[in-house]
């Protein structure tokens, strides 16, 4: 599929087609980062270097620059990149910088998961099992939650066997995470945001982090990035490697907080201690 950046993605869903989720994008912390407009030199390095424009495609992200973002993740996704195409699927699902298009949304991300992309696999296994992405599917949500799964992702491991067995399997707050999960993409943001702070009051490191990520994204809650910065820093200290990787990037962008690129290698690298993905994959873009 060839993408144009200056207009809204054109894409139609057939009734059947072949289906394949932190974090946005690998962070490749110690290259230069501004905040000036977009160039067609800043695409070219972005497609020569790909760990880096995933990065920098986040970071303006983050500053909610959309359009450049979109620029930068249309590049990579047109070479086959399959985190690329899962944030272009984030764009489209919540509508920012471009209309909400929930069809182009499931198409973008089931790209992004044949391409590779895990966390599109956890994210369309999580909308199917809702209305959210049109029809329920159930037998679609298995199969790319264990496409997930599969490739390692414990949380999919967790919503595959809550979805087969509601009452069993896992702990309480297992199924409380996955009902969360469900509520969310199902849209019901707020009821999701209620769910992750219960568990977060019950000490659960994972609600923490994900009521921290709708703080940043404002979903369920008013955006707040101070407060998602706090939020993951208490996660972050607990040891949860998602945590230390998004405060990682906070604190190298300075959003939610002043910059300090010495404590963001620092979080990098626990996180990569913990072989988290995109942290691993940001250092080795440093060397």
């Amino acid at each position: 599929m060839s993408l144009n950046p200056s207009v809204p993605i054109p894409i139609s869903i057939p009734l059947s087609i072949p289906i394949l989720i932190p974090v946005l994008a690998v962070l490749a912390l110690g290259l230069p980062l501004t905040a000036a407009a977009l160039t067609d030199e800043d695409i070219a390095e972005a497609v020569q270097k790909p760990s880096w424009g995933l990065y920098k495609g986040y970071a303006e992200f983050k500053m909610a620059h959309y359009a450049d973002a979109r620029r930068i993740w249309v590049a990579l996704a047109e070479r086959g990149n399959g985190e690329a195409w899962f944030n272009l699927g984030i764009l489209a699902e919540d509508g920012l910088g471009e209309p909400r298009d929930a069809y182009a949304a499931r198409r973008l991300y089931e790209q992004g998961a044949e391409a590779g992309s895990r966390n599109a696999a956890l994210r369309l296994g999580l909308l199917l099992q809702g209305g959210k992405l049109g029809q329920r599917d159930l037998d679609g949500a298995r199969r790319w939650l264990k496409v997930a799964a599969d490739q390692g992702d414990a949380e999919a491991a967790t919503h595959l066997a809550a979805l087969d067995d509601p009452q069993g399997g896992g702990s309480v707050r297992d199924r409380e995470l996955a009902e969360a999960r469900r509520f969310e993409a199902e849209g019901r943001h707020a009821d999701a945001a209620a769910m992750y702070r219960k568990l977060a009051d019950f000490g659960d490191v994972r609600g923490v982090t994900r009521l921290a990520w709708a703080y940043e994204a404002g979903r369920g809650v008013e955006r707040n990035l101070a407060e998602a910065a706090r939020l993951f820093r208490v996660a972050a200290e607990q040891g949860e490697a998602e945590a230390q990787y998004a405060l990682s990037v906070m604190l190298d962008t300075g959003a939610g907080q002043a910059r300090n690129g010495d404590e963001a290698l620092r979080w990098l690298r626990a996180s990569a201690g913990q072989n988290y993905p995109p942290a691993v994959q940001a250092l080795q873009a440093r060397n």
